[in-house]
């Protein structure tokens, strides 16, 4: 698209968030009404334009909801492509039509006053809509669309919604302004029309514009949900109503399939797509057949309520953004709290582990699962039972499938649920599935982050799985080590794992205090603020804990957990875990990815090789991956 192309960019570009601003005039008419009239408060038309505006939005939105839900429907998506970055970025405005349009109505309304006491029904409304739609609307809309596929309109305006081969019910919206006003015409004309007649009425209106929101987010849901044997008994059907297949078709052969809602246009004027029955009965029939299997699965659990809501299929822009708690974060996601709590619920209740999200790296496929639990209730007795039996059940899955390799997140690793795994290989002698905790790689990020001049480091957490592998690695590296535990039965084990000349190099400390000569401090243990207090000025603090500890120390500086970016050849990646950044993943997670394209055929579970520390590091380099920290 050529930005300075006349009516090619939006007028409130520049606003941001500010081009709301333009519902102002509707909002004071609405106040103004409350103030005077508080009892025909209902009967504002400004009210109605507000209201109309908002049902429009959250249509899109659901819509774009049922569409990112792989776990429901990914036998049944056209383009098996993912949604990327910047895909995302490109769509973020895509509500501006809505504001436009909204504007242009209130205009309409105040200049027209016969347009504010409309009746609620008339059923000569209805026929006249329908008849102005087909009559009108529809070859309006064909002619102006092929006209957009000619240059230089093509070039400087319609490329924008052929940006990207995957559709979205955004992607609708996801167009210049020249285009949008066009298609305020278009949708214009029944509805102004009908009402010029005499005939028109509120439900009719915005009935007429809901169900034209309803079809647009159809064509372009990339979700095959129209079964082609309603064709088979009805064949005239297929003229009438396009389907999602039919739009894609458009999308990926450019010079067919032109008509807005009914394909009877294109059959008209010779430019109907012929396989475009042809490629729905095959979609619409392969439900469930010819899946493709992933090469490599990372499978994570719920943290916590709020983040739950940090999923492309609830916000996709939200989830394209690292998770945070700030406040304008939390408007987004606190309207919604109350039905994430109930959903909880439901799957506490019954649910099974499930498809999150997908990427692709070098022609494999890479899928993220979830299983169906959340961060507290891994510290229930209770419930640790039926949580090894949710992941056993994925483990089993993806081995059933020909999963390579598959990656256990955070708390499915915990050693005092499973032994990092162990418990489900020991289990299953003969998996073909290699089950992998990761730690192997999230312990060499760590270690890689220290300094090469390092002499001395305090450590807590030393004991756990991640604090042992330091711990060995460092007294190797003649790196004095402060092992800050109570349990010298379990320092003794550690030190004696060390060569003989290296375990003087194993301090056991029992007080923070220790730590107060030390500027290299590795926290695998939540420490308070007081804890805190005891490390000197200076001091940098790397972490493998979560939640990460709190950055309390204005005079030291904090390291991020452990992760790495993704390679750049990623593609269709367009969500956030948690709280990474773009392209970033943890550790444990990119530990999973380099095994698979190793084809590194052992089991990692259980206790951490040391020796092997430095060789997964150096695959995860070779291999395109990069180390994400505040030291880098």
């Amino acid at each position: 698209m050529v930005a300075n192309a006349p009516l090619s960019t939006w007028p409130w570009e520049s606003l941001g968030i500010f081009k709301y601003v333009f519902y102002g005039p509707l909002i004071a008419n609405v106040v103004h009404s409350w103030m005077h009239d508080k009892e025909n408060i209902m009967n504002s038309w400004s009210l109605h334009i507000l209201i109309l505006s908002v049902v429009r939005g959250l249509l899109y939105l659901f819509w774009n909801c049922y569409s990112s839900m792989l776990f429901f429907n990914r036998t049944r998506r056209i383009n098996q492509q993912g949604i990327d970055f910047k895909q995302i970025d490109t769509e973020w405005n895509w509500e501006n039509f809505i504001i436009l349009q909204a504007v242009i109505l209130g205009m309409v309304c105040y200049i027209f006053p016969c347009f504010q006491n409309l009746p609620v029904w008339n059923i000569k409304g209805f026929v006249a809509v329908v008849l102005l739609h087909v009559a009108v609307s529809e070859p309006l809309y064909y002619w102006a669309h092929r006209q957009f596929h000619k240059e230089p309109f093509f070039t400087n305006y319609h490329s924008l919604h052929h940006s990207f081969p995957v559709l979205t019910p955004l992607t609708a919206g996801n167009a210049t302004f020249l285009e949008t006003l066009v298609l305020c015409v278009v949708i214009g004309v029944p509805v102004l029309g009908t009402s010029l007649m005499g005939f028109g009425s509120g439900i009719v209106i915005v009935g007429y514009i809901l169900a034209f929101d309803f079809l647009r987010c159809l064509g372009h849901c990339n979700v095959e949900i129209i079964p082609h044997r309603i064709f088979e008994i009805l064949p005239f059907l297929k003229y009438l109503l396009y389907t999602p297949t039919y739009h894609s078709l458009h999308h990926t052969e450019t010079e067919t399939n032109f008509c807005l809602f009914m394909p009877v246009f294109d059959l008209i004027w010779d430019t109907l797509n012929k396989n475009s029955w042809k490629l729905h009965k095959e979609i619409s029939g392969a439900s469930g057949k010819n899946v493709r299997i992933p090469d490599f699965v990372f499978l994570a659990h719920v943290v916590d309520v709020t983040s739950s809501m940090h999923a492309p299929y609830v916000l996709r822009s939200y989830a394209s953004l690292p998770f945070t708690t700030m406040p304008f974060m939390w408007m987004a996601v606190v309207p919604g709290w109350p039905l994430a709590f109930f959903i909880m619920l439901l799957m506490w209740a019954k649910a099974k582990p499930f498809l999150h999200a997908f990427y692709n790296i070098r022609g494999r496929l890479h899928q993220t699962w979830a299983v169906p639990r959340f961060g507290f209730q891994y510290f229930l007795p209770f419930a640790t039972k039926g949580i090894n039996n949710l992941i056993e059940l994925a483990i089993l899955r993806a081995d059933k499938l020909g999963v390579k390799v598959i990656s256990l997140a955070a708390l499915n690793k915990n050693e005092a649920l499973n032994g990092g795994g162990t418990l489900f290989v020991n289990k299953h002698p003969d998996l073909r599935v290699r089950v992998v905790h990761g730690n192997t790689l999230t312990a060499a990020v760590i270690l890689n982050e220290l300094p090469d001049d390092v002499k001395e480091v305090f450590l807590t957490g030393a004991t756990s799985k991640l604090g042992r592998a330091i711990a060995l690695y460092l007294c190797r590296k003649k790196v004095r080590v402060l092992m800050l535990t109570l349990s010298t039965e379990r320092f003794q084990k550690i030190q004696k794992e060390a060569p003989a000349d290296c375990q003087g190099y194993l301090v056991q400390v029992t007080k923070y205090q220790a730590g107060q000569n030390c500027k290299t401090w590795i926290v695998g243990k939540w420490i308070t603020p007081r804890e805190q207090s005891w490390a000197p000025t200076g001091t940098h603090l790397h972490q493998f804990v979560v939640p990460p500890v709190l950055p309390f120390r204005r005079d030291c500086t904090y390291g991020d957990l452990a992760a790495m970016r993704l390679p750049e050849d990623v593609e269709g990646l367009g969500c956030c875990e948690y709280t990474m950044g773009r392209g970033v993943v943890h550790a444990c997670h990119a530990g999973g990815v380099v095994h698979a394209l190793e084809g590194w055929t052992h089991h990692e579970v259980g206790a951490i090789d040391v020796d092997r520390i430095d060789v997964v590091w150096k695959a995860a380099l070779k291999h395109g991956l990069k180390p994400v920290s505040s030291m880098n």
